[in-house]
């Protein structure tokens, strides 16, 4: 198996993603990594870590997807793993449901988030985003 642990869907992924249908909710597992300082490309930010950098992203985050029919489900620290080998552990898990992919990538790609993205990118090292629903 390989992983990439990226910071950025590709345009192709989110053109799948809205390719698979469906009006139904769906949940995204987050799992995260962050950068030990955080990473901003122009200068004139505070100098704090990479997490408190994504904070800066993730709390307006999760106030617009809940605005937007969403909510979120779980946010934890991650302290070990079980079952299974990777070279390093991500940081955080969240789990974030949306009321259809669609809703998702509006959200995803909305002003508002892009706003607020900077915060996002300088804060990750990388991430897995993994789209999931209900059996």
């Amino acid at each position: 198996m390989n992983v990439e642990n990226a910071v950025l869907p590709k345009g192709e992924q989110l053109q799948a993603l809205l390719g698979l249908g469906g009006d139904r909710p769906i949940v995204m597992l987050n799992l995260l990594k962050f950068h030990d300082r955080a990473r901003y490309d122009e200068p004139g930010h505070p100098d704090i870590s990479g997490r408190e950098a994504y904070m800066l992203y993730g709390e307006p985050m999760k106030a617009l997807v809940e605005g937007k029919g969403g909510k979120m489900h779980f946010n934890a620290r991650i302290d070990a793993l079980v079952i299974g080998e990777v070279d390093e552990l991500w940081d955080v898990a969240a789990i974030m449901e949306y009321p259809s992919r669609a809703a998702f990538v509006a959200i995803a790609t909305s002003p508002e988030v892009q706003a607020i993205g900077v915060h996002r990118k300088a804060g990750l090292a990388g991430q897995l985003l993994i789209q999931c629903t209900g059996i």
